[in-house]
């Protein structure tokens, strides 16, 4: 982990906007989250020294054991859970996130709202959409995604923002994540969470207006500690 490595990022990034089209204040470069699960406070706070305040984390528990005391020492983090979300752990999430990527069924779409209305705090969202249709993994088939974009903002009042997605390990991502492009006009959405350490440049390149972007930054993780 290093800050020339978060610097790289950034830079890539900027790049890969620039052959998208050009920046300007209605088509900025995509927003940068850098994935922190798996990684301790002391990890991260380098990467919050530096002045990065996007980050996101996969699971609530974990981050619950680091992210209050971050968010009181820095101003202005914004916290995105990227991971799947369970329905219990919907309260706890909604206290600490502030973004959630990973809306993925109507059980959970009307818990969020249930919770918003019972908290006051109202998150805004991204549906997941399941854009290789692997029986692996969550999120709405592409075929359902519209529709489910207008349930969730007419029958539960989400504020969804936008389209999330994981596309197939060892594909090419480009496919996909044109894809996901095409649902989110479909859908009148204008944000789009694609793009990992892997593929990221051609994401940015596709439209993402978030990457989220960890062992590119942080380096490859322990998993045996967690």
């Amino acid at each position: 982990m290093s800050i020339a490595q978060l610097d790289e990022v950034n830079q890539r990034i900027k790049e890969a906007a620039l052959r998208f089209g050009p920046l300007s204040e209605d088509a900025p470069a995509p927003k940068l989250i850098a994935v922190s699960k798996t990684f301790d406070a002391d990890q991260i706070d380098p990467i919050l020294s530096a002045g990065q305040k996007h980050f996101g984390e996969n699971r609530v528990q974990e981050a619950q054991g680091k992210w209050p005391t971050l968010k009181e020492k820095y101003d202005g983090i914004v916290l995105h859970l990227i991971g799947p979300l369970q329905t219990n752990k919907v309260k706890d999430a909604v206290a600490l996130f502030d973004v959630i990527h990973s809306v993925d069924r109507e059980k959970l779409a009307k818990a969020l709202a249930k919770e918003f209305t019972a908290s006051g705090r109202k998150l805004p969202v991204f549906v997941q959409v399941n854009i290789g249709e692997e029986p692996q993994k969550a999120g709405i088939a592409p075929s359902e995604t519209v529709e489910f974009v207008k349930t969730c903002q007419n029958t539960y009042g989400l504020d969804v923002r936008g389209l999330m997605c994981i596309p197939p390990a060892g594909a090419p991502s480009a496919p996909y994540f044109a894809q996901l492009a095409e649902l989110a006009k479909g859908a009148d959405l204008h944000e789009l969470s694609m793009g990992m350490s892997a593929d990221f440049d051609t994401a940015v390149e596709m439209g993402a207006t978030y990457v989220r972007v960890g062992s590119a930054i942080f380096g490859h993780r322990d998993y045996s500690a967690h």
